[in-house]
């Protein structure tokens, strides 16, 4: 019963734990747009400058997407096709885990896409031992935005979301890859696969 028990916490403590580290993204997109005329961009300032992140995280997210737009063969202009602004969004996770083993593991990192990017609630972890009860935690979600407005019509023609929670990272290293990943899985979708009408 013990080993069951230890494989149950164990199975649970990966499965919260890759939970977390993932990012949930969807898209949406003008279906009249033209994605093959797009190929030089610029920044929405305005759009930017409401963006409720601190400067420094602001400047990694727009690194990030300079990045992948130019391994899309787009190049930053001042007469661009496209501009791209962000914004971001959080709201509190409560996690309830029912726990009939008597194991109990709340996982809750805490790093919302909020104003400063709200640091905290931290992480906590406890095992409940005993036999069935609930263990609580809360975390901090955020949502990643980021719009292609074309240029000329001033129209948003491609909006890419993620949803996740980041570890509560430190290492300034850590941090710049995990953003690097979180916006590459939003652009991943970008351009827009158009769909075939068949024949």
């Amino acid at each position: 019963m013990k080993s069951l028990q230890r494989f149950a916490f164990i199975a649970l403590a990966f499965g919260l734990l890759a939970s977390c580290t993932s990012v949930r993204v969807v898209s949406d997109y003008d279906q009249k747009a033209n994605f093959d005329t797009y190929k030089t961009y610029a920044f929405y300032k305005t759009g930017i400058d409401k963006a409720q992140i601190s400067d420094l995280d602001k400047k990694r997210i727009l690194r990030a997407i300079e990045t992948e737009m130019g391994a899309r063969g787009f190049v930053k202009s001042d007469n661009p096709d496209v501009l791209i602004s962000i914004f971001t969004k959080e709201r509190e996770q409560v996690d309830v885990y029912n726990n009939n083993f008597g194991w109990g593991a709340g996982w809750g990192w805490g790093w919302g896409w909020g104003p400063a990017w709200a640091w905290g609630p931290g992480w906590g972890w406890g095992p409940g031992w005993g036999w069935g009860g609930n263990n609580v935690s809360t975390r901090t979600e955020g949502s990643l935005y980021i719009d292609v407005i074309d240029a000329n019509k001033k129209e948003l023609v491609w909006q890419g979301r993620g949803v996740g929670t980041l570890n509560n990272i430190k290492n300034i290293e850590k941090k710049e890859q995990r953003i690097k990943e979180f916006v590459a899985q939003i652009l991943e979708e970008y351009p827009p696969q158009m769909s075939v009408a068949a024949n």
